[in-house]
């Protein structure tokens, strides 16, 4: 009989079918070998394979338990002082459990997840479960720190039959609608001026950006100095805050002073990017600077006013610090359906504070926040939509 060493040379120089017939048998014998240590290696991956996924399920599983019971006990406003250990180590659990899971094929992706995990985990622990529980206790009787029972759509009943809140809302929309307008327009202007050839653009758009960087409620406080002791001596001494209606303008005014910068430098990127070779076309064609911009240039950063208005639109509708350092929501109403107001100015965002904080109803506070957050939804969701549709491509 050949050796085991020539028998397999042959094997792999000449092929089964050419070796000698005194080597047939032999070959039989390897093919049986091979097999048998093929089929052990697979036993024992089939064995490490059960042993990952039989970790791996222990680990998801008790990641799970300590995940929900530490929100359930968060939720209960238990005092346990495991609670935010639990959670974390029930995180490190799941991820755990998935990086040894015994599969290659969804491998990357579970460790592409694991990567992304921590602003997920951030997002979800910081927006989706406030939010959530926000739903949840606009329908309890919930003062801040505990809740005694559900009272159904008792608050979203309180809060429709409140006037002020109605009042809020009111000049909420139309402050949004004022201020989404007129921002643009004199965002639009001041890019305008900063995109065209006069001398010190960098300076100019330095001084337009400025006012974005000064911190609401300190910008509030310096008009408040301004309208009181300097505007004042050219209104016959009466005071631009002192009416709701010229209270509500100045706040439009210094919204518009302080957020107009920081919507120019968009539209100024947006106008840098509109092709020079087809505004050099149009002024070939005879094209004036008013056919330019209204055919040419306002179409082409159609994207760019789709951003700017969302900004503007969203800005306004949660306008706070400023609205409470200037004028602090007051100012009188003397008949709204039949009811005598002093909260003239609050807008929506303040009227939520001042009602969760000011008066402890944590409850209707939140309530109002649910609607208020799905107000915002609904009013950006169709503005982008619609600016959407009238967006050219490049």
């Amino acid at each position: 009989m050949l050796p085991p060493t020539f028998i397999c040379v042959a094997y792999l120089s000449k092929g089964p079918a050419d070796l000698y017939p005194g080597t047939q048998k032999s070959l039989r014998r390897i093919d049986f070998c091979f097999e048998i240590r093929n089929r052990k290696d697979e036993g024992k991956m089939n064995t490490n394979s059960a042993s990952k996924k039989a970790i791996s399920m222990v680990c998801l599983i008790a990641g799970i338990i300590l995940l929900a019971v530490a929100l359930i006990q968060d939720i209960s406003g238990s005092g346990a002082g495991w609670r935010g250990p639990a959670l974390i180590i029930g995180a490190i659990g799941i991820l755990l459990g998935m990086y040894l899971f015994p599969t290659l094929k969804h491998h990357r992706s579970i460790v592409n997840f694991i990567f992304v995990f921590p602003l997920l985990f951030t997002f979800v622990v910081t927006v989706i479960i406030p939010l959530c529980l926000g739903v949840f206790y606009s329908f309890t009787d919930w003062n801040g720190i505990k809740m005694t029972g559900f009272v159904g759509f008792a608050n979203y009943k309180t809060m429709f039959n409140e006037p002020s809140f109605l009042w809020s809302l009111i000049i909420t929309i139309l402050f949004v609608v004022l201020n989404m307008v007129l921002v643009n327009v004199v965002a639009f202007m001041l890019a305008l001026l900063c995109t065209s050839k006069v001398k010190g653009l960098s300076f100019f758009r330095a001084s337009y950006f400025l006012p974005n960087l000064i911190g609401g409620i300190v910008l509030g406080y310096v008009w408040q100095f301004v309208f009181n002791n300097v505007l004042i001596k050219m209104t016959n001494n009466i005071s631009l805050l002192s009416k709701t209606n010229t209270a509500m303008m100045a706040i439009i005014v210094v919204y518009i002073w302080q957020y107009a910068g920081y919507i120019m430098l968009i539209y100024v990127t947006g106008l840098t990017q509109v092709p020079k070779d087809v505004l050099e076309a149009s002024q070939i064609d005879g094209a004036n600077a008013v056919t330019t911009l209204f055919k040419i240039k306002i179409p082409m950063i159609a994207a760019t006013i789709t951003i700017c208005t969302f900004l503007t639109l969203t800005s306004a509708f949660k306008q706070f610090d400023v609205n409470m350092a200037l004028t602090n929501g007051t100012g009188s109403v003397t008949s709204f359906f039949g009811n005598y107001l002093t909260n003239g100015t609050q807008m929506l965002a303040l009227n939520i504070y001042n009602t969760a904080i000011g008066k402890n109803q944590y409850a209707l506070g939140q309530t109002k926040a649910v609607i208020f957050f799905i107000i915002l939804a609904i009013v950006s969701l169709t503005q982008v939509t619609i600016s959407k549709k009238k967006e050219v491509e490049m």
